[in-house]
């Protein structure tokens, strides 16, 4: 039998380039895409003090959901802000990541926080 329940629950957890849970493909993106910017914002060092980041596991994991979050619903974003979209998913990329260098990462967040902001205008 639990083959059986299994293979259900992967039916059901197999929906299209889903990086991130308790949301609903309805959501709107604009809502989604901002509130993971804010909540990862919340651990971040004001702007200009990136140089005094700590790149800590909790500021790296909620970076990682910015990225998950903007992997899953950016596409769905105004095409004006797809430029701005591209550059978070880089940056996250690397900055959800502990082996990146802490020169790499001052300068990743540098670049994320322009375009992040720019998502967080353009949602407005």
């Amino acid at each position: 039998m639990l083959p059986v329940l299994l293979v259900g629950c992967q039916d059901d957890a197999s929906s299209a380039e889903k990086y991130s849970t308790g949301g609903d493909a309805t959501d709107s993106p604009c809502a989604r895409v901002v509130s993971s910017i804010g909540y990862a914002g919340l651990m971040l060092k004001p702007k200009g003090q990136e140089d005094r980041q700590y790149f800590e596991d909790a500021v790296i994991g909620r970076l990682a959901e910015v990225r998950g979050i903007t992997l899953q619903f950016g596409g769905r974003l105004p095409q004006s802000l797809q430029g701005a979209v591209e550059t978070v998913k880089t940056t996250t990329a690397g900055l959800s990541r502990n082996d990146v260098p802490r020169a790499r990462q001052v300068t990743l967040l540098k670049q994320y926080r322009v375009a992040a902001d720019a998502i967080v205008a353009g949602c407005e």
